[in-house]
């Protein structure tokens, strides 16, 4: 399993078809599954422009095309009637085969994401080419019950995208990545997965964003790290073997 981490910078704007395809030039050849960060085709500091950026799941459809040879993950700002949901889209053969609409809705200090979106139902597993899948937005992940639903799942492919602010800088390292892949790191170890985080990078309104997209084996082995602050698309083979391996020492449990 070949799997491409689009780490970029998203405009703070309605992204087009063309700068779309931009974002998935020189991904390299055999590739199963491109992701992009959470809100990839808005940017994150919406504000009042959510209702102005938003995509129908009609205009997200024309953007499922471009899945021609593998699958895609990527976060929007999707509309339904009135309301509008923080939303990550996966596709394959050209469609659209599952959404998540984000659950947990920051709403404190710099996050105001409560004020905009409506919230989403629940975090559900699908079925991919790649076996059982769940797709988590950023906070959700900070949730003890949603990391112990995939773990009870034993998911065998977990994508995280996110819009991940820099914070606690210290001479030991970057504490918010730290503290991701301590997340992500339970998550495979407990649930036997594939894990994958995909983060943006870049700027909006003085906010800076730190990017450190990777992936993690099921015993919670980082296989590789996107750069930090820097637009990289990381190119990672996965054994997806090592996923049933996990699962039959966690079979008791």
């Amino acid at each position: 399993m070949r799997v491409v981490l689009a780490q970029i910078s998203p405009k703070l704007q309605k992204c087009t078809i063309k700068e779309f395809e931009n974002y998935l030039q020189d991904i390299g050849n055999s590739i199963d599954l491109v992701i992009l960060p959470e809100l990839a085709l808005n940017g994150y500091l919406l504000k009042d422009a959510v209702f102005e950026d938003a995509y129908t799941i009609g205009e997200l459809e024309e953007f499922a095309k471009l899945a021609q040879g593998f699958d895609l993950v990527f976060g929007a700002v999707l509309q339904e009637e009135n309301r509008f949901f923080n939303s990550a889209i996966y596709c394959s053969n050209g469609k659209i085969v599952s959404i998540h609409r984000k659950t947990s809705l920051p709403n404190y200090g710099l996050f105001q994401e409560a004020r905009f979106f409506f919230k989403g139902e629940s975090v559900a597993p699908f079925m991919s080419i790649f076996g059982k899948t769940f797709v988590v937005i950023c906070e959700e992940l900070y949730n003890a019950s949603i990391i112990e639903k995939i773990a009870l799942n034993r998911a065998d492919l977990v994508v995280v995208i996110s819009n991940s602010p820099s914070r606690g800088f210290s001479k030991d390292g970057l504490l918010i990545q730290q503290q991701w892949e301590s997340l992500l790191g339970t998550t495979a170890l407990l649930s036997g997965a594939n894990t994958i985080f995909v983060n943006r990078v870049g700027f909006e309104d003085g906010l800076g964003f730190w990017g450190g997209s990777c992936v993690l084996n099921p015993k919670a082995q980082i296989l590789k790290r996107a750069n930090l602050f820097q637009e990289q698309k990381l190119i990672v083979d996965i054994d997806e073997k090592l996923s049933q391996t996990q699962k039959y020492l966690l079979r008791e449990y």
